[in-house]
């Protein structure tokens, strides 16, 4: 094919694609403008629905007690390498919303407080999902600062006492 050719198929693309977007945005109830008279919004956030959780030290869990739920909100993959007996894995994505049938669960076992653990990173799992389950209703819900590596050191430490 020559360059012309190509130049001439390119052209008549151009014009039929324009004659039909402008023929159909003239259609439309509620056309573009052709020139903006106000800025668009292109970026408008979704609502996030976070709440507060505040900090507690790996110390501070009561293991074996039937009064706090404690979740481990790192992915299953790291839930299954290693964690305390008893604790829930409730992965958390920054992109979807914890399922209400989790909530559900969370709220029929009428614990006095929710422990969320995370990977202890920068931003924790356990902090957003805890602040995420304060956002969406369930109270008394805290995070354990510094995440599954603490938890481990203080199972140890409790174990084996303080180095």
């Amino acid at each position: 094919m020559s360059p012309i050719t190509i130049l001439r198929d390119a052209a008549i693309v151009l014009v039929l694609s324009s004659a039909a977007a402008i023929t159909f945005n003239a259609l439309r109830t509620q056309g573009l403008e052709f020139i903006a008279l106000r800025d668009y919004e292109v970026f408008v956030p979704c609502p996030e629905p976070m709440g507060e959780a505040e900090p507690l030290q790996a110390s501070q869990i009561r293991w074996g007690e039937n009064d706090e739920w404690v979740l481990d909100a790192r992915s299953p993959d790291r839930h299954e390498q290693w964690h305390p007996e008893g604790v829930r894995n409730v992965p958390f994505d920054f992109l979807l919303p914890v399922a209400d049938g989790v909530l559900r669960k969370i709220v029929q076992g009428r614990s006095k407080r929710v422990l969320v653990i995370g990977d202890g990173l920068v931003p924790d799992t356990g902090e957003q999902l805890a602040r995420e389950l304060n956002g969406r209703g369930i109270r008394n819900v805290y995070y354990i600062q510094g995440g599954m590596m603490s938890v481990r050191q203080q199972i140890e430490e409790d174990r084996c006492g303080p180095p």
